[in-house]
């Protein structure tokens, strides 16, 4: 069988190349005058220009990208979305903007939150679903998503929420970037139900079918006061383990009834949201290997009344990751504003925002193999037109992303997806 020629690119000249090696939060492994050659979808050599020679020996006939005055990074992993919905929930949010009054939306006969989502979800077809979602993803791919992380959710019931993860699978075959599926059937339940009996259908009914169909990898849970109690998710993540599902949680984003020791005890992947878990459990997570998942943009949405506070995770050395919560109730497409507000409002120093948004987020799916630009990772890499990397943050309300590179092909320049009929 004759060998598969491999695509070969030499990224040279960067002024900046964050390699995001090292390994504390800070820790950006900033390269000036970098170099990154690549192979078929894997990077082989990482630094400056004399060691990458070194290492790639000839590289006569390699294809060049000159990345002069520009920053080279890996690409983002947006590893917490509610990315597939269906609708749009513009007029409750715009109310809300001067009258949160439940009261009020009410009198205006509004449907409002996730079971308003549910219902203009659950009655679109897949394909239609699917327009609407990808149009999100193709901003996010321009803006230097190069993984995202997809929940169900808006669903509540089996054919529903599997309508949903099959549209991961249709868009993971037609966009050039990888999709990560989680089922999250425990966002809530069916208003003409009880807890008690979802929690039973979710574990007998929704999970084995899941699992059967290979339509996830993880297995989310909103623990919340009022929403899934402590019990009944340990419950439906004992029942994802035993069919090969990875336990990821929404945790006291309004409330701690206790989700954080469930956490350290299931060993879950991640943990998102976190507003009210209190410091002490903060070491105890960090040694679990739960890595905390910041949302700035949903605080800036709904104006939490207690916005995260991430430094008292950092100093107790939690690996931490940003991602956008791409939902109906905030609609944030692009991880540029997502650093803007985790500097400005949360206290992330610029290179801690860009570590927890590639490391940290990679991490928090358990993708060992990007997020980190080196030696036989996958080369997802983004190129952005500025001169130093804290211009993300300080010019920020423009997209500054000029060419995305997903497993070492080019699939975005000039803010356009090539090859895009």
């Amino acid at each position: 069988m004759a060998e598969v020629k491999k695509n070969k690119l030499l990224i040279e000249n960067a002024a900046q190349l964050l390699t995001m090696r090292g390994e504390n939060n800070h820790d950006i492994g900033m390269v000036e005058s970098g170099c990154v050659y690549i192979e078929g979808e894997n990077i082989k050599a990482v630094g400056t220009k004399e060691e990458v020679e070194k290492a790639a020996g000839s590289l006569e006939g390699v294809a060049r990208l000159d990345a002069s005055g520009k920053v080279v990074m890996p690409g983002f992993v947006d590893s917490h979305t509610h990315v597939v919905f269906g609708g749009s929930r513009v007029v409750e949010y715009s109310i809300k903007l001067t009258d949160d009054r439940p009261e009020t939306l009410k009198k205006l006969g509004i449907p409002t939150g996730i079971n308003a989502s549910v219902g203009m979800t659950r009655g679109l077809p897949v394909e239609l679903l699917a327009e609407q979602t990808e149009r999100r993803m193709r901003n996010m791919l321009i803006t230097g998503t190069t993984t995202i992380e997809s929940k169900s959710g808006y669903g509540l019931t089996l054919p529903s929420e599997m309508k949903m993860l099959e549209v991961n699978r249709l868009l993971s075959a037609c966009l050039p970037m990888e999709i990560v599926p989680t089922f999250l059937g425990a966002h809530g339940w069916p208003e003409d139900k009880t807890k008690d009996w979802y929690v039973d259908y979710l574990c007998e009914e929704m999970i084995p079918q899941v699992a059967a169909f290979k339509m996830a990898s993880f297995n989310d849970v909103w623990i919340e006061e009022g929403i899934f109690t402590v019990k009944d998710a340990e419950r439906i993540f004992t029942r994802g383990k035993e069919y090969g599902l990875i336990p990821c949680m929404h945790l006291d984003a309004y409330s701690d009834i206790g989700g954080a020791a469930l956490a350290v005890e299931m060993k879950v992947a991640n943990a998102g949201h976190m507003n009210y878990t209190q410091p002490a459990m903060f070491p105890r997570l960090r040694d679990a290997g739960v890595v905390g998942i910041i949302l700035p943009g949903t605080d800036f949405a709904v104006q939490h009344n207690r916005p995260v506070n991430p430094r008292p995770m950092l100093e107790a050395g939690m690996t931490l990751a940003l991602a956008t919560n791409c939902n109906p109730g905030n609609w944030m497409e692009s991880m540029l504003p997502v650093l803007v507000l985790a500097c400005r409002v949360h206290g992330f120093t610029p290179a801690e925002a860009m570590r927890a948004a590639t490391y940290g987020s990679a991490r928090a799916l358990t993708l060992t193999d990007r997020g980190v630009l080196d030696v036989d990772k996958v080369a997802d890499i983004i190129v952005f037109d500025i001169d130093t990397f804290e211009d993300i943050i300080y010019k920020y309300g423009r997209n500054h992303v000029q060419t995305v590179i997903k497993k070492g092909k080019v699939v975005v320049e000039n803010r356009r997806i090539l090859n895009d009929d």
